[in-house]
């Protein structure tokens, strides 16, 4: 089976649940449409248990992005002919702001790991696809994690820039593709839907899929094979 899930935002215990709920297992595949990171007590420790499964494969979200950015720069050797331009204001502003939209718990638990992990864990991210085309059953799937910005339907992906698939909110009342579906997360679906139910949303070739597990609602599991439909919802905290 293949399946799609998104904005998991750390939460780690509904994310080892929801695989257990889809029993994923190695014949199965695993799109994560991005952001993983930030928010969430445990991101990290979503990241590695991702490492070790060849058959997920992780689409880069804003946040991911963000991370990767301020992490690899911490994680920079400083010499002389880098220190005086290695927390620069630019830079701090930056980092202030990811701090501000949730990265401290990124950058708690990358401070625990050891110089093997913490590069390791980068070189991962580094190779995070910014869109995948699939087609499953017959039917065409554009995977990205925000949407496409500045859309032009026969224009390829590749020609666009890696902005136009990590920010932008999709217009989910437009069609994009006629003959394909477009598969986000990003926008979460109590903002989509006119009921505002944390449901994944699917209408005019748009199938939304994050349905605010960080912010209290449930993490969303998409089956491309059967159309079925997965929610766990969000734990309390203890």
């Amino acid at each position: 089976m293949i399946y799609v899930m998104s904005d998991i935002h750390g939460c780690f215990e509904e994310y080892q649940e929801m695989l257990e709920k889809i029993n994923f297992n190695k014949h199965d595949t695993l799109y994560v449409i991005g952001d993983v990171l930030d928010r969430g007590k445990r991101p990290l420790d979503i990241i590695q248990d991702m490492m070790l499964r060849p058959n997920i494969i992780a689409l880069l979200g804003n946040h991911d992005l963000m991370a990767y950015y301020i992490l690899n720069h911490l994680n920079m050797e400083i010499t002389h002919k880098n220190v005086d331009n290695h927390l620069s204001e630019q830079f701090m502003k930056l980092y202030l702001s990811w701090i501000e939209d949730g990265g401290s718990t990124t950058l708690h638990q990358f401070k625990q790991l050891s110089s093997h992990q913490r590069k390791a864990i980068l070189n991962y991210i580094q190779d995070f696809s910014l869109y995948e085309e699939i087609t499953v059953n017959d039917q065409q799937y554009v995977l990205t994690h925000a949407g496409i910005d500045h859309f032009q339907e026969n224009k390829p992906l590749s020609d666009y820039d890696i902005t136009d698939f990590l920010f932008h909110r999709s217009d989910y009342g437009h069609i994009y593709y006629q003959d394909k579906w477009l598969v986000t997360g990003h926008t979460p679906t109590i903002l989509i839907r006119e009921d505002r139910q944390p449901l994944i949303y699917k209408k005019n070739h748009h199938i939304a899929i994050d349905c605010g597990c960080v912010f209290g609602k449930q993490l969303a599991c998409y089956c491309l094979d059967n159309q079925k439909e997965y929610y766990v919802k969000k734990k309390t905290s203890r």
